[in-house]
């Protein structure tokens, strides 16, 4: 019974290694894929929730980009740093824009309308946020990206099976 409680993480993480290794062994320059990369990482602290994935599918059909890189980088806002990223992108734009207030909010009213009311004041800051952390996350990802990618790549391959043995058959 033990070994099939750790079934799940085993498997989701051989899923990342494998995702890595297809993202680190493209037949395109590190420059493309740190660029991929850096997109996606831009992607993650955009502000747009909900069209992260959308928008990873449009840059790569739009610019011709990795998938799997684009969505590696927007991965990086995912469950468990979602609200971080909410924290530091409201935090950021109130702080540019020299407010001090803190959000503050009604559990009374979950109407559509008393939510946007109540969310409203916020969204200059959030957008403002995201924005900067979206340019700042792209400008420092890309070059940790490109070397990563380029001292992996300029490492020779590794034979992935043993060679065969000489043939024993004359002739």
């Amino acid at each position: 019974m033990s070994d099939m409680s750790h079934q799940p993480s085993a498997r989701g993480a051989r899923s990342f290694r494998t995702l890595l290794r297809q993202v680190l062994h493209l037949q395109e320059s590190p420059q493309r894929t740190a660029l991929a990369f850096a997109l996606g990482v831009f992607i993650a602290f955009s502000p747009a929730y909900g069209l992260h994935t959308a928008m990873v599918v449009l840059c790569t059909w739009l610019f011709g980009l990795n998938f799997l890189a684009l969505f590696t980088g927007a991965f990086i806002n995912n469950p468990w740093t979602i609200i971080p990223i909410l924290g530091a992108t409201y935090w950021t734009g109130a702080l540019l824009l020299g407010r001090g207030d803190v959000p503050n909010f009604d559990w009374q009213d979950l109407s559509f309308s008393g939510i946007y009311q109540q969310v409203l004041p916020y969204a200059a800051p959030f957008m403002l946020g995201g924005l900067v952390l979206s340019l700042l996350g792209a400008l420092l990802s890309y070059p940790a990206a490109y070397l990563f990618f380029h001292k992996h790549r300029s490492r020779p391959a590794k034979p992935s099976a043993e060679p065969l043995p000489p043939s024993d058959r004359v002739g």
